[in-house]
């Protein structure tokens, strides 16, 4: 059963398909304060799990900790952390009840923090739909939930094959060499991603033209040879006289404006920038349609950053900092000027008051945008999905997100942002992966080999066996990092081994996503919510059930030659490598598996099946026809 509860004029941020009615708030079951602020608490029983918050920190279990719902351009994604890009405002009650807050401010969620028997939910404001969810269990929960948000996104098939992706990569010859390089060690790829460098001067829906002079011809090559190009697009439009898609903008008042209702000025990559309104359907359409200078050339497939939205300064932001460097005397500057100091330089970056300080046309009414920030990048999304459907129809083009909020999973994919190379990294992504399935978002995975720092072969390969499973398959870093791609390290058949289980589990893979799209179900769940009554189940989060045939356990710690793994039941272990498939039939229990590094581990319960296809190097010459079937 799901109630809708509404405070005020909630602003529709497309989160929900249809319109329940509205409950009386006088029956709302829980404890509300309202307000200027709203807060919104319950007791917590003991021993009650807390599952949800989509793209969030620390465990799959949330209580105990403070979270946000603000989407932010966190780069440390450290335990200390309580928001990242997405907003995804839903939580399960274990057994009890589920909520979904339908507000596009900030929210805090102390969930036992303050107090470990209480919760306490603070919306920054007093407008709101509130959605009380009850259901027989949380797998139950989860899909009314999903049920009452719409279907999720399915990208095109190529969009399952792996993936490479780099800051670096930035003219022709660097994409030819990766492609080349895949092939010559037998190595599967399907689509090469174009980050920043590839674009005039950092700006959108442009392609520098020394780096790429033939830029047709190149993107006809590459797709002759199987390969997929993804550009990433940036929020932020440089605002320059003469780039056609800032004179347009500008012309219609298609950005974001500041208190005096001039057009507000930040800094992001190409320097100053204006901040297209998505929440204007008029400025959506029209941003929708620039890509169009990418589609026509063929171009399948993009990415969308910086969209939280990401501001490195502000105009006013610059300016007041500057004027407080400059009254600083340094013979005189003690260790506490030393520390405002550094607080006025970092402090300028992604600012709370620049935020405070934009302003968006709603239907002919200004609004702040700390009221709208959570669904600004979701809008941006929306804006180009919506597009692509007009023009192409459904399943097309690759799309996928950095900031997001709920409602957006019917539009795109997410991926979860600016990780590291650590090996706790490989462990945060696996219990991202069902959170974010809760909240609608099946499409989705992390930056394989991590995005920060350096990778070293052995945390590739592990962090590989994890990525086979995920949607998103993409291996990606950042400049000045340590090569990455899977023919830069010593044993590269090792590389080539892992690579081919994913193709050949792609025909199961592909199949389990549609038929969780299709019902409203989880691709990827805690072993708790199939085995609720199970001690060590319910608190083991690093493994995971997949789909409802197997269960994953990846390796994810340095120099471990395998791992102790809990079966809830019964179950066929089975090491996958390259073209080769080892059997071992295991009891319920705790065991210890050897993992090789080039093996990728997968359990198969008894009475279910798996399909296996035969391997490829990429998805057009895959046969997702003739399949082996595996029984556990």
């Amino acid at each position: 059963m799901i109630k809708r509860f509404t405070l005020g004029s909630p602003i529709d941020t497309d989160a929900v398909v249809g319109r329940l009615p509205v409950t009386d708030i006088s029956e709302f079951p829980l404890a509300l304060e309202t307000g200027e602020k709203t807060v919104i608490s319950f007791d917590l029983r003991d021993g009650e799990m807390i599952f949800g918050l989509g793209e969030a920190i620390r465990g799959i279990n949330k209580r105990g900790w403070i979270y946000e719902s603000w989407c932010s351009d966190e780069t440390n994604h450290t335990e200390d952390k309580k928001a990242l890009y997405g907003a995804h405002n839903f939580i399960i009650i274990e057994n009890r009840f589920a909520l979904f807050v339908d507000f596009a401010g900030k929210i805090e969620w102390d969930l036992g923090y303050e107090s470990p028997s209480r919760a306490k939910i603070t919306l920054d404001g007093s407008d709101a739909d509130i959605y009380y969810i009850t259901g027989k269990a949380p797998r139950d929960m989860a899909i009314r939930f999903r049920g009452l948000i719409g279907k999720s996104y399915i990208p095109p098939r190529w969009a399952f094959g792996y993936q490479q992706s780099c800051w670096g990569y930035a003219k022709e010859s660097d994409f030819v060499a990766v492609r080349d390089r895949h092939r010559e060690n037998k190595l599967p790829l399907d689509a090469i991603y174009m980050d920043i460098d590839y674009m005039d001067s950092f700006k959108d829906f442009t392609v520098n033209s020394e780096r790429f002079p033939d830029f047709q011809a190149f993107v006809d090559d590459m797709k002759a040879s199987n390969i997929h190009l993804v550009p990433i697009i940036d929020a932020g439009v440089k605002r320059e006289k003469g780039y056609s898609v800032y004179d347009e903008g500008s012309e219609r008042g298609y950005f974001c404006t500041d208190k005096d209702g001039e057009e507000f000025q930040c800094g992001v990559w190409p320097g100053i920038v204006g901040l297209p309104d998505f929440l204007n359907p008029d400025a959506r359409e029209w941003f929708g349609s620039k890509y169009d200078a990418l589609l026509d050339y063929g171009i399948d497939g993009f990415w969308n950053d910086m969209n939280e939205p990401a501001l490195f300064y502000s105009k006013q932001g610059l300016e007041s900092a500057v004027k407080k460097l400059q009254a600083i005397d340094p013979d005189t500057m003690d260790i506490w000027g030393f520390f405002e100091m550094r607080n006025v330089l970092f402090g300028m970056q992604n600012s709370y008051s620049d935020y405070c300080s934009i302003y968006h046309d709603l239907g002919g009414r200004r609004v702040c945008h700390k009221d709208v920030h959570n669904i600004y990048g979701a809008f941006m999304t929306r804006a180009a999905a919506e597009y692509f459907e007009k023009k192409y129809g459904k399943e097309k083009v690759l799309m996928f997100s950095r900031a997001s909020y709920i409602g957006t999973h019917r539009y795109s994919g997410i991926w979860f942002g600016d990780n590291f190379s650590w090996w706790s990294h490989i462990l945060l992504n696996l219990k991202l992966l069902p959170s974010a399935n809760m909240c609608g978002y099946l499409y989705c995975g992390a930056d394989l080999g991590g995005f920060n720092n350096n990778v070293t072969p052995d945390l590739l390969l592990r962090w590989l066996a994890l990525g086979v499973f995920t949607p998103l398959m993409r291996n990606h870093r950042a400049l000045g990092t340590r090569a990455q791609e899977a023919y830069s390290f010593e044993n590269v058949s090792d590389f080539a081994d892992v690579l081919a289980v994913r193709y050949r589990l792609l025909p199961y893979l592909y199949e389990a996503f549609r038929r969780a799209s299709d019902e409203d179900d989880m691709l990827f769940r805690p072993l708790a919510f199939d085995y609720p009554d199970d001690k060590i189940a319910r608190e083991t989060e690093d493994q995971l059930m997949l789909s409802d045939e197997c269960m994953i356990a990846p390796v994810y710690e340095q120099n471990r030659l395998g791992r102790t793994v809990y079966l809830p039941e019964d179950m066929t272990l089975l090491r996958l490598s390259g073209e080769r498939v080892d059997r071992t039939e295991l009891k319920k229990g705790v065991h210890y598996i050897d993992v090789a590094l080039n093996e990728v581990p997968l359990f198969l319960k008894k009475g279910k099946k798996i399909t296996l296809a035969e391997p490829a190097l990429n998805t057009e010459e895959l046969d997702w026809e003739t399949l082996e079937i595996i029984e556990g």
